[in-house]
């Protein structure tokens, strides 16, 4: 008989998973595995479980959470050199990464994908001595969500990012910052920037760029300046609430590597989660380094290659 690795995070998402899991369990038994299922106790713990897991007895890995939940997975995975299928129950409150993937948002749905869909090859970031599975980011509103209380998530959902987030409206911050890509410098202050794989980033579609492709071995990568007055401000807000991008104040490229330097170490966060303080930040594109499972049907969408420039810059 087939192995399952099932390891979740019962709090994840108002604890959805919970009313769920013998169903759960049971889509996966039916199609042919012994299920092996862990529940996350503490912050890391995901991690830590893959790299002390006996891997080579396992065909398939799922992960239930959210999008930190798979960040340690992944990040497991990557430094163990784990290459099993990845199923994902997305149970988070955002879930963009899912998403993107057209992973159903159904828990039982998704746990059908899981056993039922085909890997697809993702590409993945390394960030200096890291791994991120779809976003890395610096500044503005990137502290919400690690910020945000899981209490408060669970009680108000996606509300409770647009309330916190908020906040940091009359604090926005600024970085000067030597930006080196694709053979070009770009130095300036910015008040918030993104390196991502994904169509949707704190359920905003579009910012990142309509044509993202999953497997090409390219970031889209999102820059935005610091506003010198309020009217940058309230144009600035009007571009993030209409989703698109404003070549005025914003950058707006695609790169495989990028390197980022800053006069003092500023705070980055990965998956939405804390990724640490940094003052020389180097991010990689791991081409189709992730075997994540999507829905057949989609597989096509995902790879299919867009026409027209593929690179376009702002400011």
């Amino acid at each position: 008989m087939k192995r399952l690795l099932f390891i979740y995070n019962p709090q994840a998402g108002k604890g959805i998973l919970k009313a769920k899991l013998a169903d759960v369990v049971d889509i996966f038994v039916k199609e042919g595995y012994e299920v092996v299922a862990y529940p996350t106790q503490s912050y890391q713990d995901a991690y830590h479980k893959m790299l002390s897991c006996n891997w080579e007895e396992f065909d398939r890995i799922v992960c239930g959470g959210g999008d930190g939940t798979i960040d340690e997975v992944v990040t497991g995975m990557v430094s163990r050199g784990i290459s099993i299928p990845l199923g994902y129950i997305p149970t988070g409150t955002t879930n963009d990464f899912a998403s993107s993937l057209h992973i159903p948002r159904d828990i039982l749905q998704a746990a059908s994908n899981a056993v039922t869909g085909e890997p697809f090859p993702c590409d993945i970031g390394r960030f200096n001595d890291d791994v991120f599975v779809y976003i890395a980011a610096f500044g503005l509103f990137t502290d919400v969500s690690y910020e945000t209380k899981q209490e408060v998530k669970n009680v108000l959902g996606h509300l409770a990012y647009v309330l916190e987030g908020t906040k940091r409206l009359f604090n926005i911050p600024s970085y000067r910052m030597k930006v080196t890509c694709n053979g070009k410098v770009m130095e300036d202050e910015f008040a918030f920037g993104m390196v991502t794989n994904s169509r949707s980033v704190g359920g905003f579609r579009n910012m990142v760029g309509k044509q993202v492709v999953f497997d090409d071995g390219l970031f889209e990568v999102t820059l935005i300046k610091t506003p010198k007055n309020p009217i940058a401000l309230q144009e600035i807000v009007a571009a993030l609430i209409s989703e698109q991008v404003n070549a005025k104040h914003m950058f707006s490229l695609k790169a495989e590597r990028i390197t980022f330097e800053s006069l003092e170490e500023i705070p980055w966060t990965l998956d939405g989660e804390f990724g640490g303080n940094h003052d020389r930040v180097q991010i990689e594109n791991m081409k189709q380094k992730l075997p994540i499972v999507v829905p057949k049907k989609h597989v096509k969408d995902l790879m299919e290659k867009p026409s027209g420039n593929l690179e376009k810059e702002g400011a």
